[in-house]
């Protein structure tokens, strides 16, 4: 996986924390860049955890399956991109809204934005990807967008939740069939 693509995956994966922290600034009082720091530890911590989680599961049995390993990938991308769609256009439920940035409420947050992440973790066992560098880059993406998510969520409000979600969901689809068609020979990158 070049960078170029672990960039886009990593701001992919963060458009469901974006989406939160833009909720949580719109929600907060005052703008305080250390309320907007905490969002981001809690949710590009999770967003780092939940991939290499993830990527030590499917490397347990990545062997095993490398046959079809490409349409795993594909799929999984494809469901959660498929699903973050579907939120975006009004299927999905709605965001915890509150000003609370307790323990309780950002974990919750944090495991419910990062579990797409975990899917991915596994679908990085299966590509070989350096996973150290990979969860790092994608924590720290996490962090700066929803620390940015937290500002302007406080000065524009929600008009851009949607758009962030269907944006990620576009991406994540768009790169599930990029990984299939590379893996097919019909696309080479």
């Amino acid at each position: 996986m070049h960078i170029a693509e672990l960039f886009i995956l990593a701001v992919a994966l963060s458009m469901d924390a974006f989406a939160v922290a833009v909720c949580k600034g719109l929600a907060l009082r005052q703008m305080r860049w250390r309320s907007a720091a905490l969002v981001g530890l809690w949710f590009g911590g999770f967003q780092g955890l939940m991939p290499l989680i993830g990527w030590f599961l499917g490397s347990q049995f990545a062997e095993s399956i490398r046959v079809v390993d490409h349409w795993i990938a594909f799929v999984l991308l494809s469901i959660i991109g498929g699903n973050m769609v579907r939120e975006a256009l009004g299927g999905g439920e709605d965001k915890e809204e509150s000003d609370s940035l307790g323990v309780r409420v950002m974990l919750a947050m944090a495991v419910a934005t990062s579990i797409d992440a975990l899917a991915v973790g596994v679908t990085f066992a299966f590509l070989y990807v350096p996973i150290l560098p990979a969860v790092t880059f994608i924590g720290v993406t996490t962090f700066f967008l929803s620390m940015l998510g937290v500002k302007i969520g406080n000065m524009f409000g929600t008009r851009y939740k949607a758009r962030a979600e269907l944006t990620g969901g576009i991406i994540l689809i768009l790169l599930g069939v990029k990984i299939l068609l590379e893996h097919l020979g019909i696309l080479v990158f």
